[in-house]
């Protein structure tokens, strides 16, 4: 009776799983694990004009947690502007570009910005609710330290999280195309 349900349940199994098998294409879930679709958020530049992670789809992008008051962050910052400077202009696999797209947990926009110049983090896509921890993105992306970070390709998809100095640079030459 048990090897027979047991044959049932696999039978059954296989062929709720079989339509993939065939070349089907299935659908990523939202979430934050490498391999998951990124959850999307919008949140204000320094201009204050609403901008999305998703507005950047088609490039590989750089999901990039931090704040001016952060000294790992600041220590890290050089490394991300020297690989933005080398692969923002190269050529990709399947993506237009590559874009960094900062969410800073500061609370004071003033020192955000002068961060931001100090720093010469050049890309625009800098933005912040200036909530601090208590910032919507940090609690979305269940951020509890930073230096944070994702890098995802043009569908949105992670591919990689948490890269430090020239971890990125090496994700990204595997992406250009020969």
């Amino acid at each position: 009776m048990y090897k027979l349900l047991f044959l049932s349940l696999i039978t059954i199994s296989f062929t709720m799983v079989q339509p993939e098998s065939t070349g089907a294409q299935t659908m990523k879930e939202t979430g934050l694990q490498i391999g998951n679709i990124l959850p999307d958020i919008t949140l204000n530049d320094v201009n204050g004009k609403p901008l999305s992670i998703s507005e950047l789809r088609g490039n590989i992008v750089f999901v990039d947690f931090w704040a001016s008051w952060c000294s790992p962050c600041r220590r890290e910052n050089p490394a991300v502007v020297e690989t933005f400077n080398t692969f923002k202009g190269q050529k990709y696999k399947d993506a237009t570009g590559f874009k960094i797209f900062s969410i800073s947990l500061d609370n004071s926009r003033s020192d955000w910005i002068k961060a931001i110049e100090t720093d010469g983090l050049i890309w625009p896509e800098h933005v912040s609710d200036l909530q601090g921890w208590r910032s919507v993105a940090a609690k979305k992306y269940g951020v509890r330290a930073i230096p944070m970070n994702y890098l995802i390709d043009q569908n949105g998809i992670i591919i990689a999280k948490n890269l430090r100095g020239h971890q990125l640079a090496d994700m990204l030459k595997n992406l250009i195309q020969n």
